[in-house]
């Protein structure tokens, strides 16, 4: 199944896989508000001197493959670290590279870069680089999940801030896009007049974004894999480690393959396939990481008496909430004035495949069973966090710069329907004709306008550097068996499976992260020796 450019038509399938999910504002992404990563991890204390990275001298970069070269020459410069709920525990700069290489006299634009010293007194020569989520992600507001991992452990941590993305200038941050989501708690997941007002507030912002100079066309997987190689050259590292998860891993296969100088291994974790990712390729992976969580419950024994026939229930309460949704007024999960949410069949989608930001997955079989029992308490209260969006936080103009571009072309909308329907059999149609938590892309992309790039970046990546691939089989955004896949091209790969973990795996496993600490020491061989002993957690048992 590995190859060059997809054309509509079926996708490739594996036998009881599934695709991702994401919440409306989160795309290949879960969602993490700021307040919510700093009550999630404490930063460990950095031990040791600032490392070996240094500044080098301006260097020029590379052209892109079959790009012409960039009348601006990469160059870092060394500036204060970013406000942060957390101080940054390094030093940081900012890279400044061309915004569009194929335009050699346009404009630069500046990405935040932090420097993060390895907790080792005798570190490593060759540091890891991380590529956030997304896309849009706060790559600043994951360090604290990558020093509890203890990726800084033996060799520095570098962490940048993808072109668009917060501390980055310029932001393509959507304010419009943010406002409308926390309305959106209230309205019918998938009712024309919803799609309509999500569509108006991306139009607003794409204006915004475009009127204050801005090309949104440059931002995509190709510019920003090659911001890292200008970003290697320019600190004069000779060879580093590359570490991303979810939209991460599309840019990090990018990268190896456009860029493969200097990368000494790379780790990709919840991974998404550059030859593959589409808009119906969602639906695959959301009926891989529920069809996962239904069957763990089935094997432990007293979920399986508490709760027989889970995807049974689950299809009854999807028509139901479809038919009838349910309107409520509930307290957001931490507490304040209650907000009204509306509970369709799509909204419990978007809630079952957010991978446990919401609903935790030992809670999932209790959650449809107390719904079915007339009690949706506790899927409102997570639909109610929508509500309170970090404004300005995540940029949406990224996202949609880059799903518009590279995941929606080529499939219609009747193919996000036939992938629906092969996953989701009995589902209602108005359900599955949205890919999850990207609902109505291609009304938005409409507006969005940017020329497709698919023939440049649905391209597996070929490679004999040493790779690591991680994926847990409750992750219903990016589904586990997309790992292996990914590895058929890549011979000197470890794929390993991490059973009951959700999206983005090493920080929710320690026996992952062991597993990545274990690679970057030793890339050929690592250390798995400790996934066999992993065993899902115990479900949630209501009375």
């Amino acid at each position: 199944m590995a190859g060059h450019d997809i054309g509509p038509g079926p996708l490739p399938s594996f036998s009881g896989t599934g695709t991702p999910v994401q919440s409306r504002d989160r795309h290949i992404h879960p969602r993490r508000s700021r307040r919510a990563r700093t009550k999630a991890a404490l930063l460990a204390a950095c031990v040791g001197a600032l490392g070996a990275i240094g500044t080098a001298p301006s260097s020029a970069q590379s052209p892109p493959v079959g790009g012409p070269p960039s009348g601006h020459p990469a160059r870092f410069a060394p500036g204060p670290c970013p406000q942060t709920p957390e101080p940054v525990p390094g030093r940081c700069g900012f890279l400044e590279v061309p915004e569009n290489r194929e335009r050699p006299t346009g404009r630069t634009i500046r990405l935040a870069v932090a420097i993060i010293p390895a907790a080792s007194k005798t570190p490593a020569a060759d540091p890891v680089v991380f590529m956030e989520g997304g896309p849009g992600g706060d790559a600043f507001g994951a360090i604290p999940f990558l020093i509890d991992s203890g990726v800084n452990r033996d060799r520095d941590l570098i962490v940048v801030a993808q072109r668009g993305t917060l501390h980055s200038q310029p932001s393509l941050a959507c304010p419009e896009m943010d406002r409308f989501n926390a309305t959106a708690v209230g309205l019918r997941y998938d009712a024309p007049s919803t799609g309509q007002g999500l569509v108006r507030a991306a139009k607003e912002c794409r204006e915004r974004l475009t009127a204050e100079g801005n090309d949104l066309t440059a931002y995509n997987t190709t510019e920003n894999a090659a911001d890292f190689a200008a970003l290697r050259k320019a600190l004069g590292i000779n060879k580093w480690n590359v570490y991303g998860y979810s939209y991460g891993t599309d840019l990090g296969l990018t990268y190896l393959r456009r860029h493969p100088q200097g990368i000494r291994s790379l780790a990709i974790d919840s991974v998404v396939p550059p030859q593959i990712v589409s808009l119906p390729w969602a639906w695959d992976s959301a009926q891989e990481g529920i069809n996962a969580i239904f069957a763990v419950c089935n094997a432990q024994p007293a979920c399986k008496s508490r709760y027989p026939h889970l995807s049974r229930t689950l299809t009854e309460q999807i028509r139901r909430l479809e038919a009838n949704p349910l309107t409520l007024t509930v307290p957001p999960p931490g507490g304040g004035t209650p907000v009204k949410v509306v509970l369709d069949g799509g909204t419990l989608v978007n809630l079952l495949v957010a991978n446990g930001r919401l609903v935790p997955a030992v809670d999932v079989p209790a959650a449809l069973y107390e719904l079915a029992a007339g009690n949706p308490e506790r899927l409102a209260r997570a639909q109610a966090a929508g509500a309170t969006p970090a404004i300005g936080e995540f940029a949406h103009g990224l996202t949609h710069s880059v799903a518009c571009a590279e995941w929606a072309p080529g499939f219609s909308k009747r193919d996000v329907l036939r992938a629906g329907r092969r996953a989701f059999p009995g589902w209602p149609d108005t359900v599955l004709a949205h890919a999850p938590q990207l609902p109505f892309e291609h009304d938005l992309c409409r507006v969005w306008n940017v020329p497709d790039r698919t023939a440049v970046q649905r391209v597996a990546t070929h490679s004999k550097v040493p790779a690591l691939i991680i994926t847990g089989t409750f992750d219903a955004k990016t589904g586990a068996s997309w790992g292996p896949f990914t590895g058929r091209t890549l011979p000197r790969s470890t794929a390993v499976v991490i059973p009951g973990i959700t999206h983005w795996v090493v920080p929710q496993e320690p026996c992952a992260a062991s597993v990545l600490r274990s690679f970057l020491a030793r890339p050929t061989a690592p250390d798995t020796g400790c996934v066999p002993d992993v065993e899902p957690k115990p479900f949630t048992i209501i009375p």
